[in-house]
């Protein structure tokens, strides 16, 4: 989305959320990719709300001041990519006939109409081809994706008043899966969790695309909250004891973060009958298998014990997804 220069300078990659903002740096080197800066920084509740930044100039002073302070190596490039909101977007796969390659962005362009519930001059719109996984000549799939104005025209306010240059902005879901699934890789059936500190997104992925995605309120902030709740304690010593425990230390921890966290199996089941329902028989595993594996992600993945408890919940084995 928005690749608007014709090459690809050295740029650094910026993580935008309602109550943090990250950075990263990656640096080449004979066998690959290293990290050579870091950073993250807390952002004010009321900078940014739902995705939607309400207070441009504030955000863009904290951005200005957190590249001032990441770890490493000073970032020297002005070029950015940046993170669009999940929860602000849009993504789904179109079926279309199959046809010459001049003629398929009038033909996307006429069928996401359909799948998109604003008019498409009022959103930033992108696709691409999904290479097939089988020989079928029925029609071809395509990924679309979508981001209304209003929410994409702050974001680049911000950086540009930050002093940066936005090189790409890219939806979160896009972004995770690839930095978690190897690029032109046969995938069977995966689910992938964003756990966040706002809230969750599923992401699921198979053959050679994503397929599905959905966001919902439940998040790590929610587990805080609930042992604030139920020990009587501060947001602050919550979030110690959340970060401590987690769902192997003291009963009373584990006792206020359970039914939270069975709202996210629960919601995480009716996501997958839902897709299960609606893909494609070449999409879902021909064992009975509703996943090959759940790959967590997110602010929250590192709960102690999370792991054990999702994959003993849902009988599916999750691993914690790793980029290297």
């Amino acid at each position: 989305m928005f690749n608007i220069l014709p090459q690809k300078p050295n740029a650094f990659g910026l993580d935008i959320s309602d109550l943090s903002l990250k950075i990263i740096k990656l640096e080449k080197t004979g066998g690959g990719l290293r990290l050579s800066s870091f950073g993250e920084t807390r952002v004010p509740p009321g900078i940014i709300e739902g995705g939607k930044i309400k207070k441009v100039e504030n955000l863009a002073e904290i951005i200005k001041k957190s590249l001032k302070q990441v770890k490493g190596k000073r970032i020297k490039t002005k070029y950015v990519v940046s993170s669009l909101p999940e929860e602000k977007s849009f993504l789904d796969i179109l079926q279309i006939p199959i046809m010459k390659q001049e003629e398929i962005e009038n033909a996307v362009k006429f069928e996401a109409e359909n799948h998109i519930p604003l008019k498409l001059d009022e959103v930033y719109f992108d696709f691409e081809k999904i290479q097939p996984i089988s020989k079928q000549k029925k029609y071809q799939e395509i990924l679309i994706a979508a981001t209304p104005k209003e929410i994409v025209n702050p974001y680049f306010k911000a950086l540009e008043q930050a002093g940066l240059r936005p090189l790409a902005l890219e939806i979160e879901s896009l972004a995770i899966v690839r930095a978690l699934i190897k690029k032109n890789t046969l995938t069977r059936p995966l689910l992938i969790i964003d756990f966040g500190e706002t809230r969750t997104s599923f992401i699921i992925f198979s053959g050679k695309s994503l397929r599905f995605t959905s966001t919902i309120p439940i998040s790590s902030q929610i587990l805080t909250e609930s042992i604030s709740k139920n020990l009587e304690v501060s947001i602050e010593k919550a979030e110690k004891l959340k970060r401590e425990e987690g769902l192997e230390g003291k009963k009373e921890i584990f006792e206020a973060i359970i039914p939270p966290l069975t709202d996210l199996t629960e919601q995480i089941k009716i996501y997958l009958k839902y897709y299960l329902s609606h893909a494609p028989q070449n999409q879902i595993l021909t064992n009975g298998e509703k996943l090959e594996k759940i790959l967590l992600c997110g602010g929250g993945a590192n709960l102690k014990g999370l792991v054990g408890f999702l994959s003993s919940t849902l009988k599916v084995k999750v691993e914690l997804g790793n980029p290297w």
